[in-house]
């Protein structure tokens, strides 16, 4: 037992056990660091998918309400999400619902808001031709090319 007592003595008081401590904390240092990163994304890409759930349901319990106009069902749905996102503990700002809120409106099938194909009769030959909407994947004009 006085071998043992004699050996953490000695490395305490030679430093020895300093520079232990400092090797083991470079190594464990960027493991934590990369865990709590890690653990970051993981608890916003949460919160990001309970908005995009929250929203979708405030715009599918207005879409059959004809008393209210395009506005106040906008308004409204934005304070729900709002209220149910503070209830839940996370503060939101208006301008994240209000975002939250349009993409649900876009995405939700209930709303009509989808876009569809047409077809168009263009011109005496009769050409027929399908216009499909924009899909964001144009390229864009160059200022400069188009003189």
């Amino acid at each position: 037992m006085k071998e043992i007592n004699e050996i953490v003595e000695w490395l305490i008081q030679s430093g020895a056990l300093t520079a232990l401590f400092l090797f083991a904390w470079k190594i464990v240092k960027p493991w934590l660091d990369t865990k709590a990163s890690h653990a970051s994304a993981e608890q916003s890409n949460a919160v990001w998918t309970l908005i995009d759930q929250v929203a979708s349901t405030a715009v599918n319990s207005l879409v059959s309400n004809n008393k209210l106009t395009g506005e106040q069902k906008f308004n409204q749905a934005v304070q729900a999400v709002i209220s149910a996102l503070d209830r839940q503990g996370y503060t939101i700002t208006e301008d994240t619902a209000k975002l939250a809120v349009q993409s649900a409106y876009e995405k939700s099938p209930l709303t009509g808001s989808e876009q569809t194909t047409s077809t168009v009769t263009v011109g005496p030959e009769g050409v027929t031709t399908t216009i499909k909407p924009a899909d964001g994947t144009a390229t864009a004009i160059d200022p400069k090319e188009a003189k």
